[in-house]
């Protein structure tokens, strides 16, 4: 299963490209980096479970096992998100949360951000796991691949770190490349 910074990188990553490239000619004024970090955060938002199997579950492993992966990790946890975005799309809804108002962000880039990110922790969790229930609570069929499969189990965890090492790395070298983050050390 793929760990926390994964479930961050990868969203993180392809919305950064996608707004670096895509967006190149367009005003990315309208398309600001709290965005790319919002998709970031709806990459480890399934797991969100497992906070309340802690407040609420008692440490009672058999609670754990069946909540997990259950109503976060199906396809109406981006779904809902996604009807969010579908609604306030054609409103000029600002957030009003925190400090994000002042950065004139929209509530409707905000849920699909959202949706995007769950949508990669659901792909991510279904390739690297033995699979999700992607239309819980209606099937319990499990949709994955499970390519840790191919690793030797002894393997499968140092590979699972060295994926987040990776991509860890390759972000840094892409915001050095694109952004020039070294200018600002």
């Amino acid at each position: 299963m793929a760990q926390a910074v994964t479930h961050i990188l990868v969203p993180i990553l392809l919305i950064s490209i996608f707004r670096d490239f895509y967006l190149k000619k367009r005003d990315k004024s309208s398309f600001p980096l709290h965005y790319v970090l919002i998709a970031g955060l709806g990459g480890v938002l399934p797991d969100i479970d497992i906070i309340f199997f802690w407040l609420f579950g008692n440490f009672d492993v058999s609670l754990f096992t069946t909540f997990h992966k259950t109503i976060t990790h199906s396809i109406i946890f981006p779904a809902f998100f996604f009807l969010i975005f579908l609604i306030f799309k054609n409103t000029n809804a600002k957030a009003k949360v925190c400090n994000l108002g002042r950065h004139k962000l929209k509530l409707s880039l905000i849920a699909l951000m959202l949706a995007f990110g769950i949508l990669t922790h659901i792909f991510l969790d279904s390739l690297f796991w033995v699979g999700v229930e992607a239309f819980y609570p209606f099937s319990d069929i499990n949709f994955g691949y499970n390519i840790l499969q191919f690793i030797p189990e002894s393997l499968q965890e140092a590979a699972i770190a060295t994926l987040d090492g990776v991509l860890l790395v390759i972000w840094i070298i892409y915001l050095e490349i694109k952004h020039k983050i070294s200018d600002f050390i």
